[in-house]
């Protein structure tokens, strides 16, 4: 590991910050933060802290002795000078001299002190910070680390690479008792440059924030070092099949067997994303012989657990050809798992008075031989960091059991970190919005379909959109943290690919938006019959094409979902020279109609939106200004001749595709949005 120390952005730093009235030490503070937490094998997704001695003033004007640390829930990738709230430095160092302090007064007093009332929780190891007498402190979970000390001598181990350079500090959990434990072994050896957490972590110091960063950098390289002498072939790998199912097929039966059975009749289950991740260090990691041994022995660091659970789902390796069987079988393993999470629970809640609610007992990191594993979370976010995790995971278990023997913490102390009060207040901030946990798939970019994208994002849904000019796709869906690609939906080799894709980075499909249309005109005696075919190919084909698509992956979930069509006004209100447009989408009105009916025992709704004379790629400024002209009358007026005389937008367009992917207990029904046209009414 290598020092990415660069003097020059970190005057940059310096000086930028130095104008928002920000101190030296504070910036440079963010600086290097930033510089730990940007290295995944030292940081990953809010884990880590830092801090920074230094003096600031309160409101009134009076200086204080002050400790600027990191704030929990903040991520020390991006953190900003907020992050890293300022607390009063004497008042946190007089607790030590008490004998116990309970988590919950430990907080109150770091709160208590807070120079700013409105900042963030001080870290749960700002007492640590604080005992130390260090100006700069650095610490991480960096996976070199983990992998010597979670080893039945990992103790001895550490000792051994640091040679005295560092203070070994027995697993004691976050808090007081650790703060104080910490700076008794520092004390007896002054002169260490650090402290290794057994089973946690590492802490390095120095009077500079280049010096606490660089003896990180060193100290972590000094554990690489050790690691390298390991055996080069770790995991005896398994038999499997030449071939196995494809991750895009078996995506959607994982999934639907791990959503959580609606909590009454009639509800809807708790759905989760999925991520995928392979790579050669993975599948020799999930390919090993002994898999279902050192798979089980639990997270890495105490700081994981609330992200992934102590152990992961694994499964068999899925054959080609045998989906049904494979189905069964993940349906089984999943069962087993909750059952296996609940007796820990309730065993471990009993040690612990019965004091504490169960969360839910599904798994958020799947192992499947032969392919890699899923991170699941309820959003793509959350995911991503289960994934994230468990690729950490990964190396740490190789690089542990290449020099000896995997060991975390046994269950009971993993329990209590789960269950900490202090970790879960970090999960108690997710918004769940109506459709957390959902997965969207929208057909065109335009204006319609980015509206409807942007839409469906902030109630909560991860959002694919698919366009065939590829760029505007990953343009619409950017801003939404969205899968955005290329398709042209009239070749289902190209839907399905795209059905595929969306599998593999979300893990099934819950909403569709059979959106993607273009609008031919003509008399329809005179049009060719190749140009009405081409309509036809667009705007009735390939709504069948994606909608069979998609039901072929809702049914492998089991959940229901939602096929929603972009109808038209004009498939029950034509108007002249619209032939080749309204014929189409007059069939695929009753397309839509014909999946509601054949689909609706399994769960799944088809609905459709009706609107007229919006502004989008379909409906041009050309085409606008040629049907105004055409019946005498101004732009404005063409686009407002409603009932309400208002102009639709593309986002009203949007809210009804919202509206119906919500609607839970609606299907056959055609929404219309169209400003009030009597020609055009259902009813």
């Amino acid at each position: 590991m290598q020092s990415k120390w660069n003097e020059l952005r970190a005057r940059d730093a310096i000086e930028t910050y130095a104008g928002k009235g920000v101190s030296e030490d504070l910036g440079l503070r963010v600086y290097t933060t930033r510089l730990l937490g940007r290295d995944p094998l030292l940081v990953l997704h809010g884990g880590g802290n830092t801090s920074v001695k230094t003096r600031a003033k309160d409101d009134l004007g009076n200086e204080h002795e002050v400790i600027a640390v990191k704030g929990s829930g903040s991520d020390m990738a991006d953190i900003e000078p907020h992050g890293l709230p300022a607390v009063k430095l004497e008042p946190l160092r007089k607790l030590r001299a008490l004998d116990a302090l309970s988590d919950e007064a430990m907080v109150n007093v770091q709160r208590l002190n807070l120079l700013d009332a409105g900042a963030p929780n001080p870290s749960v190891e700002t007492l640590l910070h604080a005992f130390l007498p260090h100006k700069f402190i650095d610490h991480t979970h960096a996976a070199a680390v983990l992998s010597l000390v979670d080893q039945p001598d990992g103790e001895a181990l550490a000792r051994e690479v640091y040679d005295g350079r560092m203070g070994i500090v027995p697993y004691i959990a976050p808090g007081f008792g650790l703060a104080k434990a910490a700076a008794e072994i520092y004390e007896q050896n002054p002169d260490v440059e650090g402290l290794i957490l057994h089973k946690h972590g590492i802490f390095t110091f120095g009077a500079t924030a280049r010096e606490a960063y660089e003896r990180m950098i060193e100290m972590v390289s000094l554990a690489e070092a050790r690691l390298r002498q390991g055996r080069p072939v770790v995991f005896q790998p398994r038999g499997l099949d030449a071939e196995l199912a494809e991750v895009a097929e078996i995506a959607p039966i994982i999934r639907g067997a791990v959503a959580l059975p609606a909590d009454k009749p009639g509800g809807e289950p708790t759905r989760f994303v999925m991520t995928f991740r392979t790579g050669p260090e993975i599948l020799s990691y999930v390919n090993g012989a002994e898999l279902a041994d050192y798979s089980q022995r639990g997270v890495v660091t105490p700081d994981h657990i609330i992200r992934t659970k102590n152990t992961p789902l694994v499964l068999p390796p899925p054959e080609p050809g045998k989906l049904a069987d494979f189905a069964r079988e993940v349906q089984e393993k999943v069962a087993e798992f909750a059952g296996r999470y609940d007796a820990y629970f309730g065993r471990e809640n009993e040690r612990a008075g019965n004091t504490k609610t169960k969360l839910d007992s599904a798994p958020r990191v799947v192992l499947v031989p032969g392919l890699g594993l899923f991170g699941i979370g309820r959003t793509a976010k959350d995911a991503d960091m289960a994934a994230d995790l468990a690729e950490n995971t990964v190396r740490v278990v190789t690089d542990a059991e290449g020099i000896g023997r995997y060991e975390p913490l046994p269950e009971s102390d993993l329990f209590a970190l789960e269950y900490w009060s202090l970790e879960q207040a970090k999960l108690k901030g997710a918004v769940v919005k109506p459709l957390t946990g959902h997965v969207a798939l929208i057909t065109g970019a335009g204006a319609i379909g980015t509206a409807t994208a942007k839409a469906l994002a902030a109630e909560g849904a991860a959002v694919a959109i698919l366009d065939i000019d590829g760029t505007l796709a990953e343009k619409a869906a950017k801003p939404i943290k969205g899968l955005g690609f290329k398709c042209d939906v009239t070749k289902p080799a190209e839907v399905a690919a795209a059905f595929a894709k969306t599998c593999e980075r979300f893990g099934g499909v819950d909403i569709v938006v059979s959106n993607a249309g273009a609008a031919w005109q003509g008399r329809i005696g005179d049009v060719s019959d190749e140009l009405l075919r081409q309509s036809f190919e667009l705007n009735f084909f390939a709504h069948q094409t994606v909608a069979k698509e998609a039901v072929r992956i809702m049914l492998k979930q089991g959940t229901g979902g939602a096929l929603l069509f972009n109808l038209s006004k004009q498939a029950v209100n034509p108007g002249a020279n619209f032939g080749p447009y309204g014929l189409p989408k007059a069939a695929a009105m009753l397309l839509m109609r014909q999946y509601a009916l054949d689909y609706g025992k399994d769960g799944i709704r088809s609905n459709g939106v009706n609107a007229d004379r919006v502004r989008s790629g379909l409906l041009t400024d050309a085409m606008i200004a040629d049907r105004a002209k055409a019946r005498g009358l101004s732009e404005g007026d063409y686009m407002s001749g409603n009932l309400l005389g208002r102009e639709v937008l593309a986002e009203d367009v949007a809210q009804a595709f919202v509206s119906l992917a919500k609607a839970r207990k609606t299907t056959g029904h055609i929404e219309a949005v169209d400003g009030g046209n009597i020609a055009a009414a259902l009813r």
